[in-house]
């Protein structure tokens, strides 16, 4: 294992040559923000901490805030614990809410309401309430997506809770719903089986009619051995799963091992390699970077860490490093992830995963580039926490990067984005940490939104509130 390490350290050092990553051209222009707004969606809504997050505002929701057909849509659990779904006019200042008959049941901020489109039928989806349990499903009815302005924004437009997909029963530890719209106009549901440390990612899928299940993709078992043990059962963490424009779904994730007797030390967190693999067939099956089949969805051979050609960038257990963290595609369909760890020059053993991920923490920006090969930068911005950063790419192709707190740093398509810089630094919003990026509207109007919560203490209710950006046009 010492080999992964001394791998990621020559990564870490690496620097892609000016426009090596990109599609810039001399005239595009270099990334921006400009603030034109805030508003608010409640001032009043839920907050408490748990796994060091929010539930209403936990990074690796997919979507909690999307943009469709010039109306943008959001979602979170008011004080009094009921979900809310509001939307709003692109660039209106009021948002209109709805009460979708569900309440949530623990103070678990895993479980979070995520959002998707079937374009096939106009339907908005909503799944929630799901951590290693059951989930809450909530659809609306057909073409109220298609026609908002002339369909009213009432409960009665939304179908009554279920606990199932229209009687698709999947799984009764159920974790991590992701919404994902097809390039046919189909939704897939992507999500985990069983629990953090044992399990495995499946995919559901909804023709416009009725859902099916695709089954799982990823296996748990096979051995895994760093310098300190081995461990013999594991979960692949998605940093996303996402079609480009060419139709290709791209997932960038992490393994997670059972047995903590892979790690240096037992404050730390088994998380370790960043992989990546992509799919031509909707999911079906599964390839590594080199174009291998690795895994059949539903079939006997599935995704697993002894599989060779997954690890893009390699690193033992013992930095701290981030699941779930995010990821974007390019307009050549370029797959591009953000992750985050402790790097060795402070040290090649976390002892405590939150505090030394505070206190050294940095993120990293992956991308694949041009000629096949995959770089690495380190974005020279502090965490300052142990929580997840967003990243977004504008339509020059600079990237953006949404830190803890609300500050967005960028790096141009021009440099081969190398040359990360702070552009906002978070001064006003007093957000509590992780933030949810509308990963949708950027295509649609240029927009940077991202939702935050309020900083509180306990459980004392506070604001959240969805801030706007203009990008480069």
């Amino acid at each position: 294992m010492k080999r992964r390490t001394l791998l990621a350290t020559a990564l870490l050092g690496s620097v892609a040559a000016p426009g090596i990553a990109g599609t810039a051209r001399a005239a595009d222009p270099g990334p921006s923000v400009t603030r034109t707004g805030t508003t608010t969606l409640d001032g009043q809504a839920i907050f408490f901490v748990s796994y060091d997050g929010l539930v209403n505002n936990n990074s690796f929701q997919k979507n909690g805030l999307l943009t469709y057909k010039g109306y943008q849509y959001a979602v979170w659990y008011t004080a009094d614990r009921n979900a809310v779904v509001g939307r709003r006019v692109l660039g209106g200042s009021t948002w209109s809410t709805v009460k979708v008959g569900h309440t949530l049941r623990y103070n678990d901020s895993h479980n979070v309401i995520s959002m998707g489109v079937s374009k096939v039928d106009g339907r908005l989806h909503l799944n929630m309430d799901s951590h290693s349990d059951g989930f809450t499903y909530v659809k609306s009815v057909a073409g109220l997506m298609d026609n908002p302005a002339g369909l009213s924004w009432s409960a009665s437009r939304f179908g009554a809770p279920q606990s199932t997909l229209d009687g698709l029963a999947l799984t009764s530890q159920f974790t991590y719903p992701q919404f994902i719209s097809t390039p046919d106009g189909k939704l897939q549901l992507s999500y985990r089986v069983a629990v953090s440390g044992n399990g495995r990612n499946a995919l559901a899928e909804y023709n416009g009619t009725s859902w099916t299940s695709l089954g799982e993709w990823t296996s748990s078992t096979g051995t895994y051995t760093s310098e300190h043990g081995s461990s013999t059962v594991r979960n692949m963490y998605l940093h996303g799963i996402d079609y480009d424009r060419n139709g290709r779904l791209h997932s960038f994730f992490t393994w997670r091992e059972q047995n903590a007797a892979v790690m240096c030390n037992g404050g730390g967190i088994t998380n370790h390699d960043t992989g990546y693999v992509y799919s031509d067939d909707r999911g079906r099956t599964w390839r590594n970077n080199a174009g291998t089949v690795v895994g059949t969805t539903g079939g006997s051979d599935k995704v697993a860490v002894t599989d060779s050609g997954l690890v893009i960038d390699a690193i033992n257990p013992d930095h701290s490093l981030m699941n779930q963290e995010s990821q974007f595609t390019d307009s050549a369909g370029r797959p591009h992830a953000i992750i985050s760890y402790v790097p060795g020059r402070f040290g090649q053993c976390t002892t405590n995963y939150v505090a030394d991920r505070t206190a050294n923490g940095r993120a990293f920006h992956v991308r694949k580039t041009s000629t096949g090969t995959w770089r690495k930068t380190e974005i020279p911005v502090p965490l300052n926490s142990s929580q997840r950063t967003k990243l977004v790419l504008d339509k020059y192709d600079n990237a953006y990067a949404i830190l803890p707190f609300g500050r967005i740093v960028a790096a141009s398509a021009a440099s081969g984005h190398t040359d990360w810089t702070t552009l906002f630094d978070g001064s006003g919003l007093n957000a509590f940490g992780e933030v949810v990026v509308d990963e949708t509207r950027i295509a649609q109007d240029g927009v940077l939104s991202i939702l935050y919560q309020v900083k509180s203490s306990g459980t004392t209710p506070s604001a959240l509130h969805v801030v706007d950006f203009k990008l480069p046009a």
